[in-house]
């Protein structure tokens, strides 16, 4: 048995990372651990990226895991609005969520961000909904503040310094299980064996840890509902067709209700200039896509994702998108591109004919196949409608020579049974951030911290 901590937060992501510094702030005389099965920010490394080689396969996923979480190498987007990026205002209101949208926003700013904000300029926002609404296409606009995957990075190194000094912080060192008695947490397992006291746990597993977080809410019996699972393809475009959108607002969030099946399609991480990547989720590659600071590339990249929520019997929405993922990675072994043409034509595409494209790939490792073998039939016709629709506002997206990679899915943890202050069903058991199924963004992970943290200190 070691020593007693006030607090052990569990996941060292923008939620986990948002909680112990205001814990801190809060509580500076407060013993706190901070505790992340991957490697610290300096540590992190991955081969396939840096090298260009095929996947390893490593233990703890270097883009996924680690100090930063999966936000530490995304492209680093602060969106400014309650209207998208989870579920927290349902929980502490839309007013009390723009304060901390607001105070995220501070913060990350005071410690290396962007000054510059998009989508500030209202008139040409209301052209771009206006042309959308003719291609029955819906934009919701939002300030947003683009880090850039290299300035994040930055960023996340300054928080760590800071904070490496005032907590406690454990890299490298996987939790196994909550230590529960009488339904009261009272500490954490680790992998080893160590059992570590604390008064207060907060969860903040991220999108990495959701299947172990989902595992612990059965064993303590917490409830939890479904979340729905988003699947789709990243599209890559040369840059100079969506400049008009991306110069004004950055990241285009359009939503679109398929004609043959009324299902919701809608664009994901929009990367202005930047790149496409693979990402491996304990031993599936899917595709993403960062943007920097500094660089730039000739392409723009985004997703397209087809959202659905299974209803009764069904309850295993993350199974059925990994297995739509593991079926692009046994035919492509890993991520597919494919030509919009050749997917159109009913055609696989070849290293060949993409060469003779008129759109270069960022993501080097992928292998020219056919989606139409992988995506369900009506995920696929929902997102061929989409691009037709988007064509009608940015011209050329549609071409034949746009880009697809598949698969990208975007897996939901089943959300919590929690009270406004984010506690769960087991006294001073928090729960957290995209792990938790309550957010899905940085903003809103980050601004998830800040509420536990407060609630917490109030308590003691």
């Amino acid at each position: 048995m070691s020593k007693k901590y006030d607090v052990i937060i569990v996941g060292a992501g923008p939620s986990g990372i948002f909680s112990a510094l205001e814990l801190n702030k809060l509580k500076p005389d407060w013993k706190i651990l901070l505790l992340e099965k991957g490697r610290d920010i300096k540590k992190r490394y991955c081969p396939m990226h840096d090298q260009h080689i095929p996947c390893v396969h490593c233990e703890h996923c270097a883009i996924t895991s680690g100090w930063g979480g999966a936000g530490a190498y995304s492209d680093g987007k602060l969106t400014l609005t309650t209207e998208y990026g989870g579920w927290l205002g349902d929980f502490i209101g839309k007013k009390a969520l723009e304060e901390h949208i607001a105070e995220v926003d501070d913060i990350y700013l005071g410690y290396g961000g962007n000054p510059v904000v998009y989508g500030m300029d209202e008139e040409k926002i209301v052209d771009i909904q206006r042309q959308a609404a003719t291609a029955d296409l819906k934009l919701i606009p939002a300030r947003i503040r683009h880090l850039g995957t290299d300035r994040n990075y930055q960023i996340l190194v300054n928080m760590f310094e800071d904070l490496d000094k005032l907590v406690e912080v454990r890299t490298e060192t996987a939790v196994e299980e909550f230590l529960v008695k009488d339904g009261k947490a009272l500490g954490v397992v680790l992998e080893d064996g160590t059992t570590i006291e604390a008064d207060f746990i907060i969860a903040a597993p991220g999108r990495e840890g959701h299947e172990w977080f989902s595992t612990e809410a059965k064993r303590l019996n917490l409830p939890t509902t479904s979340n729905q699972v988003d699947i789709g393809v990243r599209v890559e475009v040369p840059a100079v067709v969506m400049s008009h959108l991306t110069d004004v607002i950055y990241e285009s969030k359009f939503i679109y209700y398929s004609k043959s099946f009324d299902d919701q399609v809608r664009t994901f991480c929009m990367n202005p200039y930047g790149v496409v990547v693979m990402e491996n989720t304990r031993g599936l590659l899917t595709v993403n896509g960062h943007s920097y600071a500094d660089k730039r590339t000739e392409n723009t990249n985004f997703a397209l994702l087809v959202a659905k929520t299974f209803t009764e019997p069904f309850k295993e929405p993350i199974a059925y998108g990994k297995n739509i993922s593991a079926l692009a990675n046994m035919l492509g072994d890993g991520v597919i591109v494919q030509r919009l043409g050749d997917l159109q034509t009913g055609r696989r595409s070849t290293h060949e004919r993409i060469k003779r494209g008129l759109v270069a790939p960022t993501l080097r490792e992928a292998t020219p196949g056919d989606l139409s073998l992988v995506l369900p039939y009506r995920h696929l016709l929902s997102i061929m409608e989409m691009l037709e629709a988007m064509d009608k506002v940015a011209p050329g997206v549609a071409s034949r020579h746009t880009l697809l990679y598949g698969v990208e899915a975007k897996f939901y943890s089943n959300r919590m049974q929690i009270s406004n202050e984010l506690e769960t069903k087991v006294e001073n058991l928090f729960a957290i951030g995209d792990g938790a199924g309550i957010t899905r963004g940085l903003v809103q992970a980050s601004a998830a911290g800040l509420v536990a943290a407060r609630a917490i200190a109030r308590r003691k």
